[in-house]
């Protein structure tokens, strides 16, 4: 169902790498998760009051919760799509971090919310009733959830957004809490033994657990987390690819959100080039980086002797000095500089 919505609202909806795309992945999901989870809850509470099951009726309130959730994230994307501005001159990318943040909070209150009425239930048990009805609805739910884990995990993995995979988890979570409910339903039944509060805990349980481990993964990016591998390894083969470049070192990443990604470097060159030619490749690179990764790039250019025997020596002999030291070592921008009593060896 999401993918025909998105192949018919969303215009180019294979450039992923595009923010307006990206955008409307967002916003599409967060309108059917508003309506699904507005629909689960109706159903819920009518199965909850019903049956009088605590687990169920939490459970409802679970799913609006749920589509509060999926309206911050609806926000979050759209926030995240402003233009940069005069008081966030790098964007509002972030928004999709911080939309993502309070959707953990949210899960985390909830299994909170939903542990302490359980205990609640098991200090003072109540019957529960059970009917068809309920038992469809409870099946159908599962069901659902299921699905909106898998399209919520499938999107925010192929458009890299942690709002998404969070709600993913969250759906996840939901759909176990609804299968531990539906089964201490039917034990109360079939065995007569009343566990809908021990069970209401559980459920409460996992997504507290849900929540805190989403409140990390979420945060990560917040904090200023280290760019993927193979991001780093992408900068350094285009760069090198450039036949004036010699090394490149002190790369930093700085990451404000979709298309809003910064990164600096040194990048080693000969000292004998001609500086206007090197300056143009430089401009080239930096230029191309963009064009290919959608980042923003600043390289400083590092003159270095490439024609010296004695210099080539020296690199090579301190090369193998640091080296045993840590094997993660290594040096660059390394000078001689000699004088009449003394010759200083300069490097980072």
């Amino acid at each position: 169902m999401v993918s025909f919505i998105i192949k018919k609202c969303v215009k180019d909806n294979q450039n992923i790498e595009s923010l307006a795309v990206r955008q409307s992945y967002g916003v599409v999901c967060g309108v059917v998760g508003i309506i699904l989870n507005i629909l689960l809850f109706a159903f819920k509470i009518f199965a909850g009051i019903v049956s009088g099951s605590i687990a169920i009726i939490a459970d409802a309130v679970n799913n609006l919760s749920d589509a509060g959730s999926s309206l911050i994230m609806l926000f979050g994307f759209k926030l995240a799509g402003q233009k940069p501005d005069s008081e966030h001159p790098f964007g509002h990318g972030r928004m999709e971090y911080l939309s993502g943040l309070f959707v953990s909070v949210a899960i985390l209150i909830m299994g909170f919310e939903l542990i302490k009425d359980s205990i609640n239930v098991i200090i003072n048990p109540v019957k529960i009733e059970f009917s068809i009805a309920v038992l469809v609805i409870l099946s159908i739910s599962i069901l659902v959830k299921g699905y909106m884990a898998y399209y919520n995990r499938t999107i925010g993995q192929k458009i890299k957004s942690c709002v998404m995979i969070a709600t993913s988890k969250d759906s996840l979570s939901d759909m176990v809490s609804t299968m531990v409910v539906l089964i201490s339903m039917l034990i109360g039944h079939f065995f007569g033994i009343n566990i809908d509060g021990f069970c209401g805990v559980g459920v409460g349980a996992l997504i507290f657990i849900a929540g805190v481990n989403s409140i990390k993964e979420t945060s990560d990016p917040l904090l200023g987390q280290a760019p993927e591998p193979e991001f780093v390894d992408r900068i350094k083969a285009i760069v090198m690819e450039s036949e004036k470049i010699i090394g490149i070192h002190d790369l930093i990443v700085h990451n404000y959100g979709p298309e809003r990604v910064m990164i600096s470097l040194h990048a080693e060159v000969s000292a004998n080039e001609n500086i206007i030619l090197v300056h143009d490749e430089i401009d080239n690179i930096e230029k191309r980086l963009n064009q290919e990764l959608c980042c923003e790039a600043t390289i400083h250019m590092d003159p270095v002797v490439t024609d010296d025997e004695e210099t080539d020596e020296i690199k090579v002999l301190i090369s193998d000095i640091v080296r045993e030291i840590d094997l993660r070592m290594t040096i660059h921008d390394l000078r001689v500089v000699k004088g009449p009593t003394h010759t200083n060896i300069i490097f980072d």
